[in-house]
Order: C-alpha cells, then sequence, then structure tokens
C-alpha cells in the first residue's frame, strides 16, 4: 500500500507539472489554458507515451493507481461545476431577445442535426460504435454530445481578449448560460433513461431530481444567505459551506444514479449571490481548488483515449461531427445576431465565440462513457472533435478581429459603462439600437 500511495502522489507531481508545460505553451501561442492541459492528457495515454518502446504510459500509470487519480479527478470536475454554475449570473436571463434567441437556436438547431445524423448516418455511427447505437438514448446523447458550449472556457476568452462588456461578448457570455443550464438538464434526462442498472427508474429520479432542487432553491439557498450574511464571526468562511454544498449535493445525485457533476451544477446555481454576482471569497478559493485538481481529469480523459488506434471510419465520423458542432451553432447565431440589427462583424464575433466546448464537453463525454452511452472509439472521436473546435475559437477571433473597434453598447444617461462589468457578472443590457429597452 505504501508503494501505491508514493506512485499516485509521483503520478501527481507528474500530471501538475506536465500540465503546466503544456498550458504555458498553449497561452504563448494564443490558446486557452485548458487546451494544452487537455494535450496534455492525451500525450501521457497511449496516444503518444504507449507508443514508445516499453509502454511509458502504462508504467507510469498502473491500473494500480488509475482507481485514485480517478476519484481525484472526481472532486476536480465536481467543484469545477460548481464553478461553473456559480458563474451563471441569474440577471443574464434579463439581457434581451438577441442573447435568448441565440441560445435558443444555437442549442437546438445542433441537437436536431445531431439526432438527424444518427438517423440517417446510422450505418458511421454503428462502424465505430456499434453496441450502442441502437439504444433510444444514444440519439439524444449525441444531440446533446454536438451542442454544449463551454461558459467557463468562454468567459475566459472574453476577458482575456478584451471582450467583456462588449456586445458580441455581453450576448455570447448571456447565450451560453441559457445553453449551459439547457444542455445539462437534456443530459440528465438521458442520463436517467440510458438503460444503465440504477437504484432508481428514470421517472422517480427525475421526480425525486425536482425535488432535491427545490430544497436547494428553497431551503439551503435561504440558509445559506443568511448564514454568509450575518456578522463576521469565529465561522465566518464562507469556503466551507460551499463545499458541503457541492459535495452533499454530488452525493445525492450520484445516489439518485445520475452523476455527480449534476449535484455540482446544481450547488452552483444555488449558491447565493452578492448583489446578483458571485462572491469572490467563494468563487476564487474554487476556482483554485479544482484548478489545481483539473490536471488529474485530463490526464485519467487522455488514458482512455488512443487517436494512433482510430482508422478511416472514425475519421470519417469526426468530419461529420466537427462540421454539425461548427455549423450548428455558428450559423444560427450569425443569422439570430444579424437579424436583430448587431453589424456583421460583432455577429461573427458571437458566431465564433458560442462554438466554444473545452472542458465543459470533456466533462459531458465523461458522463456518456461512464453511464455506458458510448464507447471507447467514439469517446475518442467526439474527444477530438472537442479539441478541434475549441482550438479553432482563437484564431477565428483573431481573423474577425476582435480588436477592431470596441462594439460596446452606448451607455444610456446615468446608466454605468458595462465595461466594468468583468465576465463573471454579464450586464444586462441591449445589444442593439432597437433592444435598447428590451429586458425581457
Amino acid at each position: 500500500m505504501s508503494n501505491l500511495t508514493a506512485v499516485v502522489l509521483g503520478d501527481v507531481a507528474l500530471v501538475v507539472l506536465v500540465s503546466w508545460l503544456f498550458g504555458g505553451l498553449a497561452r504563448r501561442f494564443g490558446q486557452p489554458t485548458v487546451i494544452g492541459q487537455i494535450v496534455a492528457g492525451i500525450a501521457l495515454g497511449p496516444t503518444v507515451l504507449g507508443q514508445l518502446p516499453g509502454d511509458l504510459s502504462n508504467y507510469l500509470f498502473p491500473a494500480g493507481a488509475r482507481p485514485f487519480l480517478s476519484m481525484l479527478s472526481q472532486v476536480a470536475i465536481v467543484l469545477f461545476m460548481f464553478v461553473a454554475g456559480y458563474e451563471i449570473d441569474f440577471r443574464t436571463f434579463r439581457a434581451g431577445r438577441t442573447a435568448v434567441n441565440v441560445a435558443v437556436t444555437a442549442l437546438l438547431v445542433p441537437m436536431g442535426l445531431g439526432l438527424a445524423a444518427v438517423q440517417l448516418g446510422g450505418g458511421l455511427f454503428s462502424a465505430v460504435d456499434p453496441a450502442h447505437v441502437g439504444h433510444h438514448s444514444f440519439a439524444l446523447y449525441m444531440a446533446v454530445a454536438v451542442s454544449i458550449t463551454a461558459l467557463p472556457v468562454l468567459a475566459a476568452i472574453v476577458r482575456e481578449r478584451g471582450l467583456a462588456g462588449t456586445a458580441a461578448g455581453t450576448v455570447a457570455l448571456a447565450a451560453a448560460g441559457f445553453m449551459d443550464v439547457g444542455a445539462w438538464l437534456v443530459l440528465a434526462a438521458v442520463l436517467s433513461d440510458s438503460g444503465q442498472p440504477a437504484p432508481f427508474s428514470w421517472m422517480v429520479a427525475l421526480v425525486l431530481l425536482v425535488v432535491f432542487t427545490g430544497f436547494l432553491f428553497g431551503v439551503a439557498r435561504p440558509v445559506l444567505r443568511w448564514w454568509t450574511d450575518r456578522p463576521a464571526g469565529l465561522m465566518s468562511n464562507p469556503v466551507p459551506p460551499a463545499l458541503v454544498l457541492a459535495l452533499g449535493s454530488a452525493w445525492v445525485t450520484q445516489s439518485l444514479g445520475l452523476h455527480a457533476v449534476f449535484g455540482g451544477f446544481l450547488a452552483g446555481l444555488a449558491m447565493p449571490r452578492r448583489g446578483g454576482a458571485p462572491n469572490a471569497d467563494v468563487l476564487e478559493p474554487m476556482e483554485q481548488t479544482s484548478g489545481a485538481l483539473l490536471p488529474l481529469f485530463f490526464v485519467t480523459t487522455g488514458l482512455s483515449v488512443n487517436i494512433a488506434s482510430l482508422g478511416t471510419s472514425d475519421f470519417v465520423l469526426l468530419g461529420v461531427l466537427v462540421l454539425i458542432a461548427i455549423l450548428g451553432k455558428s450559423v444560427p447565431a450569425y443569422a439570430v445576431t444579424r437579424l436583430r440589427g448587431m453589424e456583421p462583424r460583432q455577429a461573427a464575433l458571437v458566431a465564433a465565440m458560442v462554438n466554444t466546448r473545452g472542458l465543459t464537453e470533456l466533462i459531458a463525454l465523461d458522463v456518456g462513457r461512464t453511464a455506458g452511452l458510448i464507447g471507447q472509439e467514439l469517446y475518442a472521436v467526439l474527444v477530438l472533435m472537442a479539441l478541434i473546435t475549441t482550438f479553432m475559437t482563437g484564431p477565428l477571433l483573431q481573423l474577425i478581429g476582435e480588436g477592431k473597434d470596441s462594439g460596446r453598447p452606448q451607455a444610456r444617461p446615468g446608466q454605468r459603462d458595462s465595461h466594468s462589468t468583468t465576465a463573471h457578472s454579464v450586464p444586462a443590457v441591449g445589444v442593439a439600437g432597437e433592444e435598447a429597452g428590451d429586458k425581457s
């Protein structure tokens, strides 16, 4: 046991080091850190190290150590999903019809294309994942897999590229918040009816989930608000209650036969805010904790992906899915923003940004893989799709020219300039002249 402990500790140190190096390289090339970390995870797996003499991947990450690394990675993604839910500013639901319309179309269109692809191209999917194509939940899962937008990665891109408070940045972030909630709700329904062994039937699980959600918002949220707003005392640190909420909620959803990430996300949504925005005293420690452990998730993902083993049919399917993922989000987002009066370059920026997937997509793919909705080959194809669509966001924004003009909405007399709003707090302002008074 002591030797296994040493192996796990050494693996954690190696993963953190390699992810840090690859993340730094990604930033140097104008990419989000998460791109480098994903690549690092794949490189440490059978795709790269596994191809070298001596099978270094299995030597460095032996079978006995992997369950421990996987457990730590699950804690990391629960905390990450808590942060993702906490960062959703409910004021974005008043951001105007443009953001709502972008969210609806950029979620439903790729979902529809995903369903159509499974129905019309069933042979292509069967060639890659014959064991799962026949189940009715498979098509619904594929619909979700090609329609996710990564709000946390998008928020970082908006912040780093100076797009916070611009018309394009505001609409993209607000729409991503809507899509995050919608996609995870659909995925929860799909998972509950996946046909896998579960403690409850899918109907009972969904009813219990609704009851638990009501408890979070009706009981836990007011109690936590009272606790955090009371005068400072010996137990005034808000982080431990947030951790208890996130991990306890994850335990509940995992016990219902869903995935722990749903509990983390619901806990983040239910966590009280200050003035509608996340409390930095809670957000920053949770971000730092999840960020320190997340490289372990990328490695457990990489250990399940062997790109070298993919064949012609896999890459043909990859091309189809990338096309669906890009066109399904970018085209409706551009069309809607243009119809709502946004100028072409700003509309193109929105279309490019909502195509970002990143870590949120990888988590959804991991949920599908562990739930038995998809097999290893299709999982590898979808991971590549997530990597490609996230990687292209930076170059697309640079090509469009995000810095040529600010695109910031003009503040009305007495209205605070939205430029002062960070990426974590999206202003509820209109994005076109016709929408200046639209507070739907």
